[in-house]
């Protein structure tokens, strides 16, 4: 983080003092001369002016005023101008992708231009006339980098790899950007994984995600502790600022207030990291699953829940612990319609198709046949005691057995019936296919599951009104959908199926979700 932006990061922590006047380098006269508003002009987006004024931030319609001074923009030259500032992996590859089939969907054409080691921009002009619309630029950092830069109004939109924190959304809000927590103001670009891997002559296949932060923490550091032989580990990790070890902390460690380990080695890549995990017989890192190169992925476990890998499906669903879907986070403001255009376009079924070209994990909806999920009703069954008994689990199979279910699933933020930032993402996903007509005359069941703390009977209750609560939202989000040509429902089945064991906060997290079931 440069000192300039560290300084305005700390002054907005710190301090509420009243707005500071600036220099007034625009004045906004309305047509009839009743109005004036001076300040200086923080970004125009070819309809609105968004000016700093004594009053505070203030957005006008552009077609009600006129402009006047040096920061005035050109009505008639107007380019678009949209920053991205985030995770190198997002913008490296992901981004580009997307920008370049967005523009020649567009009737444009996009030129890329490499500023310099950390930023790329893309000029898009009318494939007709020849003249320049937009400049997408993209500024390749970290998930830390990305939010400071929206903090400081360097940059339109943040690219992450893990969710926004809570002292980062108190900085939004001192810093006039709205609460980035709403609906909104996140949405999920596509789905990445971390998983565990080691060497490829390691005996190691599957470890419970217990182990794995004692593993990363230090308490574990000796193979032996795992049934292996008497050997130190040796912990392969990214650095501090990756977003993508970022997520496996708040995850892993933040939850039971563990730290990691000083003797972990660190990486500022993946395939430097797994490069060394490849070469060392005793080692193991977390890298993502698109990266794995030729060292083992290693499934995550638990005494009672089976095991579970990384693949397409099982991250759309998220029944994998540590999907890490890539965020972009957006302030409460107006972008230009250039930019508004684009962001439509990264919710469509073409951009679903780069995502997956891309090597990332993208989010159509899939039907999963219930003959794929044999092992998840397996368990059911054999996790059933007193609480939960064979006729709960037979009612279950007999209401689901004639349906598929749909790869997006819903969860709650830790200790809340609050939805996290990727199921708040899937409610808009799901009401824009139901928008489109996607599931007319299909009956889609919202099945509501929980932990098993406390009793069957109150965990039964709360599950279900999530269930409803999920499905009411979206209904609301889903505002153009004719729903006389669907059926939507809910029901529960508290702690019927658990995914993993309720002994840790990301466990009882796993278990507390909203599935979609389609008939």
């Amino acid at each position: 983080m440069t000192i300039a932006r560290a300084a305005i990061l700390a002054a907005l922590f710190l301090f509420a003092l009243p707005p500071i006047a600036l220099a007034q380098d625009v004045t906004l006269m309305s047509r009839d001369g009743s109005v004036e508003i001076s300040g200086t002009l923080l970004g125009f987006d070819g309809e609105y002016y968004r000016v700093d004024t004594i009053y505070g931030e203030l957005t006008v319609d552009g077609s009600g005023v006129n402009c006047d001074g040096p920061a005035c923009p050109s009505l008639t030259d107007y380019v678009a101008e949209l920053q991205f500032s985030g995770a190198g992996s997002m913008g490296r590859v992901l981004l580009p992708a997307l920008i370049e089939v967005f523009a020649r969907k567009s009737g444009l054409q996009s030129e890329r231009e490499i500023v310099d080691a950390s930023h790329t921009r893309f000029i898009l002009t009318d494939q007709k006339s020849g003249k320049t619309m937009g400049l997408f630029t993209l500024r390749l950092t970290n998930s830390d980098e990305g939010f400071a830069d929206l903090l400081a109004n360097e940059a339109d939109i943040a690219m992450t790899l893990r969710e926004l924190r809570p002292d980062e959304a108190a900085l939004s809000r001192e810093a006039g950007l709205g609460d980035m927590t709403v609906k909104g103001r996140s949405r999920v670009l596509a789905l990445d994984a971390l998983v565990p891997v080691v060497a490829p002559g390691n005996p190691l296949t599957r470890i419970s995600a217990s182990d794995l932060s004692k593993i990363l923490s230090g308490e574990i550091s000796n193979w032996a502790a795992l049934g292996g032989p008497d050997a130190p580990v040796t912990l392969h990790l990214r650095n501090q600022h990756s977003g993508l070890w970022q997520a496996a902390d708040d995850r892993l460690l933040r939850p039971v207030g563990k730290v990691v380990s000083d003797l972990a080695l660190r990486y500022d890549s993946d395939p430097e990291l797994v490069r060394a995990v490849e070469r060392d017989p005793f080692g193991i890192g977390l890298t993502s699953v698109t990266g794995t190169g030729n060292a083992k992925p290693i499934a995550l476990s638990g005494n009672c829940g089976f095991a579970m890998y990384a693949n397409r499906k099982t991250i759309k669903t998220e029944d994998y612990p540590l999907t890490a879907p890539m965020f972009l986070y957006l302030p409460a403001r107006r972008l230009p319609k250039l930019a508004r255009d684009f962001l439509t376009f990264t919710r469509s079924n073409a951009a679903q198709i780069v995502i997956r070209r891309a090597g990332f994990t993208d989010q159509i909806p899939e039907e999963i046949a219930i003959d794929d999920q044999g092992a998840r009703f397996a368990n059911a069954i054999a996790r059933s005691g007193e609480e939960i008994g064979l006729d709960e689990l037979k009612r279950m199979v007999e209401l689901l057995s004639d349906k598929t279910r749909l790869s997006l699933s819903f969860r709650f933020e830790t200790g809340s019936a609050r939805l996290d930032a990727h199921s708040r993402s899937n409610v808009e996903q799901l009401a824009l296919a139901l928008e489109t007509g996607a599931f007319d005359t299909r009956q889609l069941l919202f099945v509501g599951f929980s932990d098993g703390d406390g009793s069957a009977v109150s965990n039964l209750a709360i599950s279900l009104r999530r269930a409803k609560a999920v499905l009411t939202a979206v209904k609301k989000a889903a505002e153009t959908a004719n729903f006389e040509q669907m059926d939507l429902q809910a029901e529960a089945f508290g702690e019927a199926m658990p995914m993993a064991c309720d002994d840790s906060a990301w466990g009882r997290k796993a278990n507390r979700r909203v599935e979609v079931w389609l008939r």
